[in-house]
């Protein structure tokens, strides 16, 4: 290992805690106290990064708590490269075992919706599926093909209305309300915006069985048992006008 990569290694035990890594480029009997502008820069760094990244657990808790919370998770988990904007992926699972927030069950699912809009943000970039690109097709060429999500769509689903709760905290509203009743949301970017809305169960389970790569017979029947009132072409074709796909694959599958 060269000299340079050595110091480099050892320069960030140092700010890890490990002072005596750098013992070796020291003058003898002293300390390298400026490691503390390093650290407290580093961590100020990492606050304001997850404060960006986690918008609404910050406007569901005090700025105090936030940035107490923010601090404990960035020693415990530092960043791993220079760039920050996408910072904190375990910052929700860290929340579930993070003593003070017991008393704020559902901040850990506001986390995880937070993480998937800005996972839809930065997702790579690829065309949207327009409905003229279904026109022509037969019924069963269109029962057989399978479709392709955009990379940037999310959605997920929760046992109660942790979704409208985190969609009224991130409109500004102040009146927020836990409903009772599961509740599922969908994120995708178009034109650089990440749109969110509530889903049906029918849309849900439609989005999973084009995940799980299925057909769209297949979806149709998934969505169709799960909601079974479902108007499955007016369902179709908001998931078309949304944007939530990128292709249509024609080909057949063994």
């Amino acid at each position: 290992m060269s000299e340079l990569l050595a110091f480099q290694d050892a320069f960030v035990a140092a700010l890890g805690g490990d002072v005596d890594a750098l013992s070796a480029w020291c003058a003898k009997d002293s300390s390298p106290v400026g490691l503390a502008v390093y650290r407290n820069t580093i961590a100020k760094g990492c606050v304001d990064a997850l404060a960006e990244n986690f918008p609404t657990v910050r406007a569901l808790t005090s700025e105090e708590w936030f940035s107490g919370a923010a601090l404990l998770f960035s020693r415990e988990s530092p960043p791993s490269h220079a760039a920050l904007q996408d910072y904190g992926a375990d910052f929700p699972s860290w929340l579930t075992s993070f003593p003070p927030a017991a008393e704020l069950p559902y901040l850990a699912g506001v986390a995880h919706l937070d993480r998937l809009w800005l996972e839809a943000l930065f997702a790579a970039e690829a065309p949207h599926l327009e409905a003229t690109a279904l026109s022509g097709l037969s019924p069963e060429t269109l029962a057989s093909a399978r479709l392709w999500p955009h990379p940037s769509l999310r959605f997920a689903a929760f046992d109660a209305g942790l979704p409208g709760l985190w969609l009224a905290a991130r409109a500004g509203d102040e009146a927020l309300e836990l409903s009772e009743a599961p509740q599922a949301v969908m994120l995708v970017r178009r034109s650089g915006v990440v749109a969110t809305r509530l889903m049906q169960d029918g849309e849900a389970e439609f989005l999973r069985a084009v995940r799980d790569g299925e057909t769209l017979g297949q979806a149709a029947q998934r969505a169709a048992k799960t909601q079974p009132d479902a108007p499955l072409e007016i369902l179709f074709a908001a998931l078309i006008a949304s944007g939530v796909f990128s292709g249509l694959d024609l080909e057949p599958h063994a």
